[in-house]
């Protein structure tokens, strides 16, 4: 399996604080079926900066410290990247790293408490320059959970999307749970992650929660997923079903 979203690297923001941390994080990935993993750190969140040159120097020495260690994880750079006005300015300063450095996919994640009113802007401006942004943990979101229909128009506007496997288990509450699972259903969901930052509150649940998808779902959505992250591995073309609007319940009749 693919994991897209993780922070494992040792030294870098709130993953795990020592290199002994990321060796057990790496091994319980594998113990799960995790094969290749995407080093995500924070960039740019008001708490943590980790500019592009420095995340591509430290998945290097961590797959060479892997390989050293005989354990079958392959790690590869990218960047969690919090959206900003000046975005465009940090990508010219070569400051911001797309997935696997292919210039091709980008975590992009907002404010918790808002959606800004440039994000639709910052969207369009980023597929221009055929940087397709995947938006982390909208379901994790108070503006998307008060108001879908923001998620919707990013979404058909060409942003994808990027679900935590533990909001799919139910980890984050009933209220994200039920925004995981109707985006699911409305086609408004292209990965699942872990988002992993230790091996015990914020672990590798992928699997799990892929068992939780075939259940619910269907088998093929759960192939969608897998499907999903093996193309981006692949620096290809992410197929996108026709995404569609979540309607609103009145008096709990849709």
């Amino acid at each position: 399996m693919i994991d897209i979203h993780c922070h494992i690297l040792p030294y870098t923001d709130d993953g795990p604080c020592h290199l002994i941390k990321c060796k057990e994080m790496a091994q319980a990935a594998i113990s799960t079926g995790i094969t290749h993993i995407f080093a995500t750190p924070h960039h740019h969140n008001g708490l943590f900066e980790n500019p592009k040159a420095d995340i591509l120097n430290r998945v290097i020495e961590f797959n060479k410290y892997l390989h050293q260690a005989n354990i079958p994880l392959t790690v590869h750079p990218g960047q969690e990247l919090r959206i900003h006005r000046e975005i465009f300015i940090s990508l010219e300063m070569g400051e911001v790293l797309t997935l696997d450095n292919k210039d091709k996919y980008l975590l992009l994640e907002l404010p918790s408490g808002e959606v800004p009113t440039y994000t639709q802007e910052i969207v369009y401006e980023l597929l221009l320059k055929e940087i397709t942004p995947i938006i982390v943990h909208p379901e994790r979101h108070r503006g998307f959970i008060e108001e879908n229909n923001l998620l919707f128009e990013l979404v058909q506007e060409g942003a994808l999307t990027q679900l935590t496997s533990g909001s799919i288990l139910g980890h984050f509450g009933k209220k994200v749970k039920s925004l995981a699972d109707k985006m699911i259903e409305h086609n408004l969901a292209h990965f699942i992650a872990t988002d992993a930052h230790n091996t015990n509150s914020r672990g590798f649940s992928l699997q799990e929660a892929y068992e939780t998808i075939t259940n619910k779902f269907g088998i093929n959505r759960t192939f969608y997923f897998k499907e999903n992250a093996e193309l981006l591995l692949c620096g290809q073309y992410i197929y996108k079903e026709e995404p569609v609007p979540i309607r609103k319940r009145i008096l709990g009749i849709l």
